[in-house]
């Protein structure tokens, strides 16, 4: 059986979670592997037979998506081609983790396509929404990556086709301990904003990480590094605490590491609002932005915030088996 797995390359938590279910997928059949997106910052440790442009969502430095960024790197021409060109029909089975051009491809050819994502448990009726409407934000959800059947994640098992989050294997093997610092990621905002905020605990060591800057530096109680896998892992797995974006990948992974957490959701990111909404009735605190109105919350947080006890076991080759089972 020929499969492909199609995997969303902006942000990390797409790439994190295909490290484990790519092995899973290769004891069912020939694999290969479809990566798309501009902002990529893992490399899979498997080969990738097609790397397209795609499109993906730019993260702007005022702690929301940069559209007119987006905008721009969105040819349309390019777009159709690559749909137009990508064999599906070559395949037995499409399975696509938020990955716009099998998807378009899938529907441009009838074909079957599976959708394996965090992105398809947001819009699921069953699982806790934020009380402000947001119709755009729901339309480009469910029509970026349209998908024929869906299967999805979340940090709790909202419904039958709900799967608690895949921790990957080099997040269960670490070493977890308390060294006392602040693990940060905020990859949507501006590195010099989150100095300034952070100054203000100055009992405090933060230990930043930047998709912005290529050159590591120190301010008093902050410290701000490129993004590198292996070092943010060991911040946050030593940490007393992480403060990230309200993604779904490192979220999960503080979490299951029993870190207390802080999220603030990435503005006009309507699934991220969605995420922060089932965190928040998970119990964890949640804020709208960095502004001077939020430092208390901050406070409050390093203060007196407790981990949230989760449960997630290793079950990902048993939702592959399912999967390929239910689609073939």
């Amino acid at each position: 059986m020929r499969i492909l797995y199609a995997i969303q390359g902006t942000g990390n938590g797409h790439l994190t979670r295909a490290m484990d279910v790519i092995p899973a997928l290769q004891h069912h059949g020939e694999l290969d592997i479809l990566v798309s997106g501009c902002q990529v910052d893992l490399n899979l440790p498997y080969p990738v037979k097609y790397r397209l442009k795609g499109l993906s969502f730019i993260f702007g430095k005022s702690g929301g998506i940069d559209y007119l960024r987006t905008l721009a790197q969105v040819n349309s021409r390019s777009f159709y081609k690559e749909v137009r060109q990508l064999p599906v029909k070559d395949y037995d089975l499409v399975i696509t983790d938020f990955e716009p051009i099998s998807s378009w491809a899938c529907a441009m050819a009838k074909k079957h396509c599976v959708g394996l994502s965090n992105q398809v448990s947001v819009l699921n009726p069953k699982v806790p929404k934020p009380e402000e409407a947001d119709f755009i934000g729901k339309f480009v959800l469910k029509n970026y990556s349209p998908t024929t059947v869906q299967y999805g994640f979340h940090f709790a098992r909202f419904d039958d086709t709900i799967f608690t989050p895949i921790i990957r294997r080099q997040v269960r093997e670490l070493e977890i301990s308390n060294k006392g610092h602040y693990t940060v990621y905020l990859p949507a905002h501006d590195d010099h904003k989150i100095v300034n905020r952070l100054m203000h605990f100055k009992h405090v060591e933060w230990q930043v990480y930047s998709k912005h800057n290529k050159q590591a530096f120190q301010y008093e109680n902050v410290s701000v590094q490129p993004i590198q896998n292996e070092a943010f892992l060991k911040s946050m797995a030593s940490s007393a605490g992480v403060l990230c974006a309200a993604g779904f990948g490192t979220p999960s992974e503080v979490l299951y590491l029993q870190k207390k957490l802080l999220v603030v959701p990435m503005k006009n990111q309507f699934e991220q609002v969605c995420n922060a909404a089932v965190l928040k009735h998970m119990g964890v605190p949640t804020i709208k932005s960095l502004k001077k109105k939020h430092l208390p919350a901050i406070q409050e947080w390093l203060l007196h915030g407790k981990p949230v006890a989760v449960d997630y076991p290793d079950e990902t080759a048993a939702i592959v088996s399912r999967i390929v089972q239910e689609n073939t």
